[in-house]
């Protein structure tokens, strides 16, 4: 008897449009079963109606987007309730729809987030070549104001000895 009901109740909520009995027939054996405290697996249930284990996961879950499916099993025997849901296929669309919505709030606000940081990426920039001290010119500066004493030297060999350039 909570089989039939189960049943009625799926097909209140357009779950039977578009799909073979045997499907929701098993989900409403397991609910049932499960219910009354018959311990009943899915290959069992499976071995019965005849249907894949997937299509009967799926019939499952979609009984579990129901309002029925929240209703405890005192709740379930006393309550009927009035109202519909809409069929599985559209409530999926609509998912769909909303996430690709959600979607493109994200790039936007990515973008903005991504611009912003460039913005600050750059003012860090400029303000990390401002606060660089300048290099001098070679030539200038030095204790004297005059030429640096070591213009027109190289180095010897790394030993910090320098010889005139017109000597090599």
């Amino acid at each position: 008897m909570t089989a039939l009901r189960l049943l009625q109740r799926m097909k209140r909520d357009w779950m039977h449009t578009g799909r073979r009995p045997s499907g929701l027939c098993g989900a409403a054996l397991l609910v049932a079963a499960r219910m009354h405290d018959f311990r009943r697996t899915v290959k069992e249930v499976i071995s019965v109606v005849k249907v894949c284990e997937s299509t009967l996961r799926k019939r499952l879950t979609e009984f579990e987007d129901t309002p029925t499916s929240q209703l405890t099993v005192d709740e379930f025997m006393r309550i009927d309730l009035e109202g519909e849901c809409d069929p599985p296929s559209y409530t999926a669309g609509q998912r769909k729809l909303r996430l690709k919505q959600l979607e493109q709030v994200l790039s936007k606000k990515l973008e903005e987030v991504e611009g912003e940081i460039s913005s600050y990426q750059d003012a860090i920039e400029i303000e990390l070549e401002n606060s660089r001290p300048k290099a001098k010119a070679r030539g200038e500066g030095g204790a004297g104001g005059g030429p640096s004493p070591h213009v027109g030297l190289l180095p010897a060999f790394g030993r910090g000895v320098c010889f005139p350039v017109t000597e090599l």
